[in-house]
């Protein structure tokens, strides 16, 4: 098993393990709730075959279901953004070329378009799960609410994750 291989299994099993026992209890003023789970599908390598993407993303939102009881809605809204995920990526870096590793992050992508890739994969989960979850547009403005604190919470959280997981070589000050 390569060395990539490995940090992606560990860092899904901590994630995962961290969004059903800490972060799905986090509900700041009854609005923002952190998905920090979807960080493994953000920076699962490019060159990754789009089945092998899919499969992943379904069981790690299937995973964080059968825990947190959601009943699919979890494992669809990680499928959507496993399909849109390369989609959204050409819309900041129109050719893979431009990588300097397949893997998208904060030292391939650099600074801005890595953080307008995150916002944008966040907001975009956040979106889909908040929608499968009231199934209704009756309340608009605290539906807006929710989407864009979660967004927000979930995305600095990332950032943390991020730093944690950049060598200390590759940190740049």
């Amino acid at each position: 098993m390569s060395k990539t291989v490995l940090q992606f299994v560990i860092l899904s099993l901590v994630l995962i393990l961290a969004q059903v026992i800490v972060f799905n209890h986090i509900c700041l003023f009854n609005v923002a709730v952190p998905m920090v789970f979807i960080y493994v599908i953000v920076r699962l390598p490019i060159t990754m075959n789009a089945n092998q993407v899919l499969t992943i993303s379904f069981c790690l939102g299937l995973i964080v279901d059968i825990f947190s009881d959601t009943l699919g809605m979890n494992a669809l809204s990680c499928t959507i953004l496993a399909m849109l995920r390369r989609p959204i990526l050409r819309l900041y870096v129109p050719r893979e070329e431009d990588l300097t590793r397949p893997e998208p992050s904060l030292e391939s992508l650099g600074t801005a378009v890595y953080l307008k890739y995150l916002l944008t994969m966040t907001l975009l989960y956040c979106s889909l799960i908040f929608l499968i979850e009231s199934f209704t547009f009756f309340n608009p403005l605290q539906l807006a609410l929710r989407v864009v604190s979660s967004t927000v919470l979930s995305m600095l959280l990332m950032l943390g994750v991020d730093s944690l997981m950049t060598p200390r070589s590759e940190k740049r000050l």
